[in-house]
Order: C-alpha cells, then structure tokens, then sequence
C-alpha cells in the first residue's frame, strides 16, 4: 500500500498537468499565450506584495529582536501551566500567526530540544501544520487586492489560531 501511495503521489502533478494541456488543446485554448498572460498577471500581483511583505517581515523582526516575545511568554507562563499547556510551546504559539518561517524554526528548536517523539515535539508539530499565518495572510493577500478593512477577519483568524492550539493539546493528549 505504501509503494501504491508513493507512486501516486509521484505521478499526480505531472498527471494533472498533462490533463490541464490536453484539454486546452481540445477546446483550441491558445495554451502558452494564456500561460503568458498568466505569468504577466502573477508578477503584476507579486510587484503590489513587496510593499505589504517588506513592512510585515521588519514588524516580525522588531518583535522578535525587541524581547517582546519572550516577555509575553515569560507573563503568560503561569497561567497556561495551571490548565496544562506546556510553557516550551508558548513562543511557537504566539509566532504562528505572525510568521511561518520563524514558527517553523522555533519548532525545529524545540524538536531537537525535545525529541521528535515528545510530547512537546509531536505537538509543536501537530500546531505547525494545523494552523496557518493570520497575520502574513492577511497583510499579503489583503493588502495586494487592495482591502483596507479586514472588520472581522483578525479576530476570526485569531480565533482560528487559539482554537488550533487546544485541539492540538486535546488530540495530542489523547494520542500521545
């Protein structure tokens, strides 16, 4: 079954794009003239980015740098050891929302820390792909298409986030 899994897995995005290009042949789909067009548009797109990525990278930057991270962990520390939530992953928690590349170095530290077979490894790594960059998410793809007002989207992105962490305390928990 694993071989099956492997091969599909191998052949599925070749497969997919041979499909995509037979079809647009079929239906007479100038095919490299739209890919053009497409690329044109994807790096018009990604020109109106740079501004928003450049500002939420140095925000990410000063945050981390200030202390200001470990300040906010070392205060919610307490708190989160009476209901059971390791402190180790409280750094994790609070950079995810802000930036996958930090979190994920932040869980890679705390899995050679640990151990990938942790409690605090399978965790972090349960966090690490259950949950999505609120923030960058919102700056990047908000900011390019021109929304001003997010209105409920921080909180709802937030709330996605926090929910992320206590599902993944509670499967991991009853897992592991």
């Amino acid at each position: 079954m694993y071989e099956i899994i492997t091969q599909i897995s191998r052949w599925a995005i070749p497969m997919m794009l041979l499909v995509i290009i037979l079809m647009a042949f079929f239906r007479r789909v100038p095919v490299y003239e739209t890919f053009v067009q497409g690329a044109e548009a994807g790096f018009s797109t990604a020109i109106k980015t740079i501004p928003f990525l450049t500002g939420m990278l140095v925000a990410v930057s000063i945050f981390r740098a200030s202390g200001a991270m470990e300040l906010l962990a070392a205060c919610l520390s307490p708190v989160l050891s009476i209901i059971g939530i390791p402190a180790d992953i409280l750094p994790h928690a609070v950079m995810r929302p802000l930036s996958g590349g930090a979190a994920l170095g932040i869980a890679t530290d705390l899995i050679k820390t640990h151990g990938p077979d942790s409690f605090i490894g399978r965790l972090v790594s349960t966090m690490q792909g259950s949950s999505d960059t609120t923030f960058y998410v919102l700056t990047l793809y908000f900011g390019s298409v021109g929304i001003r007002r997010y209105r409920y989207a921080v909180a709802s992105g937030l709330a996605a986030d926090f929910t992320t962490l206590i599902a993944s305390l509670i499967i991991c928990s009853m897992i592991f």
